[in-house]
Formats: C-alpha cells, sequence, structure tokens
C-alpha cells in the first residue's frame, strides 16, 4: 500500500500522445483515470511496454503529471523498452501497475523549498512544484544538463517557480559548469526549509552533503534496476543507516540523511 493508502492496481492504460521533446527524450501521455486519480507527486508506475519475450519485465517509470485522468511520463531512450516506447503511435494500448512506491512529503510548515533537478531528474518533479505551488510553499529550482535544449520542463518551472536558476555543461544556458555549483550558494543565502534532488546519484550526494552541512533537511528520489516493481524480488536494494531497503516500496523518494551513498559503509555488506 502507498503512503497515500492506495493499493496498485493493473489498468489498461491507452496512448494519447507520444512526442520527442529534447534529443533521446519523449513525453509520452497515458489515458489512465484510476491511477492518475490516485498517485502522488514522486511516485512511479511499472509499464509493459510491449508482447513478447524481451518485454516480460515490465519498465519504471517517474510519473511527470497527471492532469484530468492522464499520466504524463517523460522518459530518454536508452535501451529496449524505451526505444520500443519512442516508437509507440498513439492509440496503441499497454498495462501499468501504479501507483508504485514512497514519494515526496512536504512537512508541516514548510514555507521555501529547494528543487534540484539533474538531466531526466526533471521527470519526477512536475507534480512536486505543481502540488509546493498548491500549498503556497515558496519554490526555487536549480536545474542542471548537458545543454540548453536537455533542459526538460522550463515552461512548467518557469511558471510554478518562484525562481529558477539554470547550470548546463557547455553553457549555452545559465552558468557553464554543474548545478551543485549552484545549490551551495541557493542553500546559504535563501536557506530552504527543505531540498528535494533527483538526478545522477553523484550529484544527489554532493547536494544531499550541501544541506546536511547547512543542517537543511533534504529528500532524493533514487533510481534502481527493478523487476517486479512491488518488493519480492530485491532487485532494487538501496543501503541505508537502517539495513538495505527497496526502492521500488521504501523508495525510491528517500530522506537524504538515512542513505549510505558509499557501498563500502553499508553496515550489511559483508553479511
Amino acid at each position: 500500500m502507498t503512503e497515500a493508502g492506495h493499493h496498485p492496481e493493473v489498468e489498461r492504460a491507452g496512448l494519447v500522445a507520444n512526442e520527442r521533446v529534447a534529443e533521446g527524450v519523449g513525453l509520452a501521455v497515458f489515458d489512465a483515470p484510476r491511477t492518475a486519480s490516485a498517485i502522488r507527486p514522486g511516485q512511479f508506475v511499472h509499464l509493459r511496454i510491449a508482447e513478447g519475450a524481451e518485454f516480460i519485465l515490465r519498465r519504471p517509470f517517474s510519473v511527470y503529471r497527471a492532469p484530468a485522468g492522464r499520466l504524463e511520463i517523460l522518459y530518454q531512450v536508452v535501451g529496449r523498452g524505451t526505444r520500443a516506447l519512442a516508437q509507440a503511435t498513439p492509440g496503441a494500448v499497454m498495462d501499468l501497475i501504479g501507483p508504485l512506491g514512497h514519494g515526496w512529503l512536504v512537512p508541516e510548515g514548510t514555507a521555501h523549498a529547494l528543487v534540484v533537478a539533474g538531466g531526466l531528474g526533471a521527470a519526477p518533479m512536475g507534480m512536486l512544484v505543481e502540488e509546493l505551488a498548491r500549498r503556497g510553499v515558496a519554490t526555487t529550482l536549480a536545474q542542471g544538463a548537458p545543454s540548453e535544449g536537455r533542459l526538460l520542463a522550463r515552461e512548467l518551472f518557469e511558471a510554478t517557480c518562484r525562481r529558477t536558476e539554470v547550470a548546463t555543461d557547455d553553457g549555452s544556458a545559465g552558468l557553464c559548469g554543474f548545478v551543485t555549483e549552484l545549490t551551495d550558494g541557493l542553500i546559504a543565502a535563501d536557506r530552504p526549509d527543505i531540498v528535494y534532488v533527483c538526478g545522477p546519484e553523484p550529484m544527489q550526494r554532493i547536494v544531499a552533503a550541501q544541506a546536511a552541512a547547512a543542517g537543511v533537511p533534504c529528500q532524493v528520489s533514487l533510481e534502481r534496476l527493478m523487476a517486479c516493481g512491488v518488493g519480492a524480488c530485491l532487485s532494487c536494494v538501496v543501503s541505508t543507516v537502517s539495513g538495505r531497503k527497496r526502492a521500488c516500496v521504501d523508495g525510491p523518494v528517500f530522506d537524504a540523511a538515512e542513505v549510505v551513498w558509499d557501498p563500502c559503509e553499508d553496515p550489511e555488506a559483508g553479511a
């Protein structure tokens, strides 16, 4: 059961749109009213993209937005499954399991949040920034990408966030460098009540350390390979200070202070 009290279920979802939004990145929109009404920011769905032996295992996808009975999924084409998804056309019907996982939490009394997205780490942030705006939370966004063309969801972020700052590897937009070069100063100059982070794990580790040094709570969304998505196969284990946990059930969102970032420091590594 999710933290919102909704049991995950299988739903047949019709693809209503599927378009390329950046180099190697697509936005798929599904008609999935049951899941869309139940899903919460930071949760995900497990999608069966096609039939056949090579698609026996479902693929996990963060939900970017869930407006009016639909699920919007930002995805990067990296393997056979996402290539098949990129080739799917409106009218295709796929089945999904959802909502799954433990999503973002907004602590009582939060007035200012810093949201940090690196690359496709923008994918689980759409619902989050909409929820923060709905609650009247002032949100600062720090976003990083290889180039300006890979800065995803900019229109949504600029419409919902009080302040947006970007960094690109090639300097085509914002700071020339990594987003972590922005976040330390943002935390110091305009201290948030909480930091939310998703992106490459080295980036998340740095931002988590910056937040910890400033005494600011931090939540991270971790990516792991998943086979079942419901906690049975143990393929998505995350090391934490209280033992190994499953990203699909206990996460993908974790308190950054609980994560053991270095596997060598895992208390159960030698068990």
